[in-house]
């Protein structure tokens, strides 16, 4: 079967939060990690036929939609969960806030590695928790943890620690050995792991493959909270359906009553988009991983020939970021400098990077909004 990733979507004038950010300008948004793409014709006909049905009174999940959530990760990570391991969630960010609450209180710490997806960051402040970060460090042609530097973090007052699994925004795998070593970590130092999964369907490295935290020895589940959701994979962010996994009682329990009063119910259609995703929209994934393979290459090259002042210092193992050191180009604001030329980049300071250093460009759109982009690129750089 063909599924179209080429044809340029009609995104302008419409509810999307990433086009507008620049209503009115001639400018390409690559920042928020939202696809330019459609979603799956599986779980588009899904929609049709639910909003045919006419009523969207509150929802709860029908068993085929647990059931293709369980299916999909015993077929993909070999993890075997019980259904009632799961915490339906309006969002993932929303998950990062509920974990904070339930594990932390008001003055205790939240550890993570930076850079790293903002909401990392502002979760625990959110709730009057306080946030710490240990830096990753570049060896050897890869991020890296600095362990020595995570072991210096920790306080009497660190309770949770955050891990992002694959990396946003260093696109960065993380193999078994760390894993464990992540796992052995907290159990050291009595933390509780929140793992999140969001994108851990789309691993562009085929001699790779993504680990569940939780999945891997029974005394890390037991302090693992993991959050996943279909909506980066699937493009269905704007669905807000996402979910926690935690295996151990006591945990899910606590993690429950944070929740209570406070957290929205995922929506009838977010249920119906979910299960279309996970049970019949593998084919599209796959074909959109090919895909993204070819807008990381096509990426990559440009940069080499065309832009050498910009570089991806590390291989691009999963999602469909790119993490991009301007460092050379000694701009003070590069994201307002690109924006001066018809790109939309996000800030490397909001991840915790050095202000002027980074930017996050997102991939995922059809080549020819890369190219262009590219090409803006090009002509920003040479006339800085």
């Amino acid at each position: 079967m063909h599924f179209d990733f080429d044809t340029v979507p009609a995104r302008l004038g419409t509810d999307s939060q990433k086009w507008q950010k620049y209503a009115g300008r001639d400018i390409l948004p690559l920042w928020v990690a939202d696809m330019d793409f459609k979603s799956s014709p599986a779980i588009i006909a899904a929609l049709h036929d639910r909003v045919a049905h006419g009523i969207f009174g509150y929802a709860r999940p029908v068993k085929s939609t647990v059931d293709a959530v369980v299916d999909a990760l015993q077929r993909n990570y070999a993890w075997k969960i019980d259904p009632a391991w799961i915490v339906w969630l309006p969002g993932l960010v929303c998950g990062l806030n509920i974990t904070a609450q339930a594990f932390a209180q008001a003055g205790e710490e939240v550890l993570t590695l930076t850079p790293v997806y903002p909401p990392f960051m502002s979760a625990p402040k959110n709730s009057a928790r306080l946030s710490t970060q240990a830096a990753f460090v570049l060896r050897d042609g890869h991020w890296q943890i600095d362990w020595d530097a995570l072991a210096r973090a920790v306080t009497p007052r660190t309770k949770l620690f955050y891990l992002c699994n694959p990396h946003n925004p260093l696109a960065r795998v993380w193999r078994r050995e760390e894993l464990i070593r992540l796992g052995e970590f907290c159990a050291q130092h009595h933390l509780v792991l929140c793992s999140d999964e969001i994108h851990c369907d789309l691993i562009l490295d085929p001699t790779l493959h993504h680990l569940p935290a939780a999945s891997l020895l029974p005394e890390i589940s037991v302090r693992t909270v993991t959050l996943m959701a279909p909506s980066k994979t699937y493009n269905v962010p704007g669905l807000g359906t996402s979910f926690a996994i935690i295996s151990d009682p006591a945990l899910r329990a606590q993690f429950i009553r944070a929740s209570a009063g406070v957290v929205a119910e995922v929506t009838a259609l977010g249920f119906t988009a979910c299960e279309a995703a996970y049970r019949d929209s593998e084919a599209w994934r796959q074909a959109l991983l090919t895909y993204l393979r070819g807008n990381r290459d096509f990426l990559l090259d440009y940069l080499a020939r065309e832009i050498p002042g910009i570089r991806v210092e590390a291989p691009i193992e999963a999602t469909y970021l790119a993490w991009l050191n301007l460092e050379a180009l000694h701009l003070a604001d590069p994201v307002a400098h690109f924006e001066t030329h018809g790109v939309g980049l996000s800030e490397g300071a909001y991840f915790g990077a050095p202000k002027g250093h980074y930017v996050r460009l997102n991939f995922g759109c059809p080549r020819a909004t890369l190219a262009e982009a590219l090409h803006r690129m090009k002509t920003a750089v040479a006339a800085r």
